[in-house]
């Protein structure tokens, strides 16, 4: 993670978040948008999300819809090694 490139994140009215510091979308669907930012992972959760936005190169993204959440989370990969080692030596 590059600790010089400032992120934020912009909640209006609970409807348009508005994040920089973007570096890629690992995931999303109308309740939840995963991404990898350069702070972290973080989870959006809401209702009817969608991105409306996204500008990898500038690390920007804008999502729409009802915003009920954000969480950050360490992007280690740990979770998804355990998972896979569990479904091989099942």
């Amino acid at each position: 993670m590059d600790e010089k490139i400032v992120q934020s994140l912009l909640l209006e009215n609970r409807e348009t978040l508005n994040v920089t510091g973007v570096e890629n979308v690992d995931n999303f669907n109308d309740e939840t948008v995963i991404l990898i930012t350069n702070k972290g992972k973080l989870t959006i959760k809401g209702q009817k999300l969608n991105i409306s936005k996204l500008n990898v190169d500038e690390g920007k993204l804008v999502v729409k819809g009802v915003i009920n959440g954000l969480l950050y989370s360490e992007n280690d990969g740990q979770k998804e090694k355990t998972s896979f080692m569990k479904k091989v030596f099942k």
